[in-house]
């Protein structure tokens, strides 16, 4: 490895998790289980894994549930709490935003709360020299939502939106999935992303989401976010009980 692994982590928690209902009609997403197992649960194992120590949650939609089922302490991790009481009516940048001072201490991976993924998923992204990295995979015709076009060199040159099988056009780019693990650099964050989210914000922009962030900075502030492709490893992001089958599926092994 020829970066520093980050100490830090931020995990995105607070939606409601709508198409997961019933399931999520007495308990938040990020609690729901794969195989037992909560997707939190699964995320911050994996982070302790590769070293991190403190992680703050940004919790909503059944925050108690989610800091009994986590404490201050898990394993070796600090948790720390930033509560959105507004995550009815905002995005996940809104999110974002409020854990901007743990995003001001340095180096940090920025999860959502709703991917069930392996641990190397987390190393990918220490491979490399890229001081920003994001976890991406081929995407296939039963995904829909944000899409990454790369450039030759590697890097994230767009952001696609809302973008479903009929966009994967023969003779089109290739299409690659964002697995919403992001690693990135303390300079990055100080310099551009905080600001930027500051801005955004600022403007009335609180419905924004990450992805929607992530065009903005990649297309307008030249921010260089190289891609570790995680097409050999198994991951899944779970918006709905069809997605919750699907991932039960993956990791039944």
């Amino acid at each position: 490895m020829s970066v520093t692994a980050p100490k830090k982590a931020v995990i995105l928690a607070a939606g409601f998790g709508s198409r997961l209902r019933p399931l999520t009609d007495l308990r938040p997403k990020p609690l729901v289980e794969v195989n037992g197992t909560p997707i939190l649960h699964n995320a911050l194992r994996n982070l302790e894994a590769v070293g991190v120590d403190e992680v703050t949650i940004v919790v909503g939609y059944r925050k108690d549930a989610i800091q009994y089922a986590c404490g201050s302490r898990f394993g070796g991790l600090e948790i720390n709490y930033v509560e959105s009481s507004v995550f009815d009516r905002t995005g996940s940048a809104y999110s974002l935003w409020l854990a901007r001072d743990a995003l001001l201490a340095g180096d940090c991976y920025l999860l959502e709360g709703d991917v069930f993924f392996e641990q190397d998923a987390l190393r990918y992204l220490l491979m490399g020299d890229a001081a920003n990295v994001a976890a991406v995979a081929p995407f296939d015709p039963s995904m829909e939502g944000s899409a990454v076009v790369l450039s030759s060199d590697g890097l994230i040159s767009e952001v696609r939106l809302k973008q479903t099988a009929a966009n994967l056009v023969s003779g089109g780019p290739a299409l690659f999935k964002t697995v919403n693990l992001i690693r990135f650099s303390g300079s990055a964050l100080r310099a551009m992303i905080v600001p930027t989210l500051n801005d955004l914000i600022g403007s009335g922009a609180t419905k924004a989401y990450t992805e929607e962030l992530l065009a903005h900075l990649i297309e307008q502030r030249g921010l260089q976010l190289a891609a570790a492709r995680c097409d050999d490893l198994r991951w899944y992001e779970i918006d709905s009980t069809e997605d919750l089958q699907v991932a039960e599926r993956i990791f039944s092994t």
